[in-house]
């Protein structure tokens, strides 16, 4: 089996930039949309911008298809565990909101066709489409971490690398059938900061990043996709709207 290179994707250009000496700091996109959900009575959060769509953290209805990834594998791994372990360990552990982990357990999954429909309008998917992504057969994705990236610094991912067949990554294949521009970014988020990180946790985390970057988390054959709905991007309030067959 063979899964999509970071050369391919686009983790390596969209990761964060660690500075020796420099903390970790809460971006504004951060601030806006996660740390309200996270930290309510934090003194950085920001409850609203006027243009954008969040109240402290909630919008508009979005829907998108995604794909899911079941909690109890993940946390059922070897490899979950350790890294799991090693975040708590670490001397930023108690900046984690393990509590908010705990409430997106069974609603993680990566993105593939984000927005499809918003506010009172409903994604629906023709038969055509249907047809040809259950055509396509299941998909092997793998699991990788840790990764933090470029915006929302304060969100800790996973990265997953679809399977490659006959040359062909298999999430674009999905993107073209919903007629969907091609992505190269694919996380699954599982972590959130509530708080900055000095400058010695954030080399601890950098150090991390780097150790964890390929190693494989979870390997999983992935049957089906979500028509994901929610008004807040931890997708704590979220359901699946519908669940579409790959086979």
């Amino acid at each position: 089996m063979t899964f999509c290179s970071d050369g391919e994707l686009a983790y390596l250009a969209s990761r964060t930039s660690f500075i020796e000496g420099k903390g970790l700091i809460l971006d504004e996109s951060y601030r806006l949309a996660h740390l309200p959900l996270v930290a309510p009575d934090h003194p950085r959060v920001i409850r609203q911008i006027v243009g954008k769509p969040y109240l402290m953290g909630r919008h508009t209805a979005v829907e998108s298809l995604v794909l899911p990834v079941s909690g109890d594998a993940l946390q059922g791994s070897s490899a979950g565990q350790a890294l799991e372990a090693e975040l708590r360990a670490a001397p930023f552990g108690h900046k984690i909101a393990w509590n908010i982990a705990e409430r997106r357990r069974d609603k993680l999954h990566a993105t593939i066709c984000g927005a499809l429909a918003s506010g009172e309008e409903m994604a629906e998917l023709s038969d055509r489409q249907r047809a040809a992504l259950a055509q396509l057969g299941s998909v092997r994705v793998e699991l990788r971490g840790l990764f933090s990236g470029n915006v929302n610094l304060g969100r800790l991912y996973l990265k997953a690398y679809p399977e490659k067949r006959n040359g062909f990554n298999m999430f674009h294949r999905i993107q073209q059938i919903m007629g969907r521009r091609e992505t190269d970014l694919y996380v699954v988020g599982l972590y959130n900061l509530v708080d900055d990180l000095d400058p010695t946790e954030a080399a601890m985390l950098a150090g991390m990043i780097s150790r964890w970057w390929d190693k494989p988390i979870l390997t999983f054959r992935a049957d089906t996709l979500w028509l994901l709905r929610a008004m807040d991007d931890l997708v704590l309030d979220g359901t699946v709207r519908e669940t579409i067959s790959l086979r």
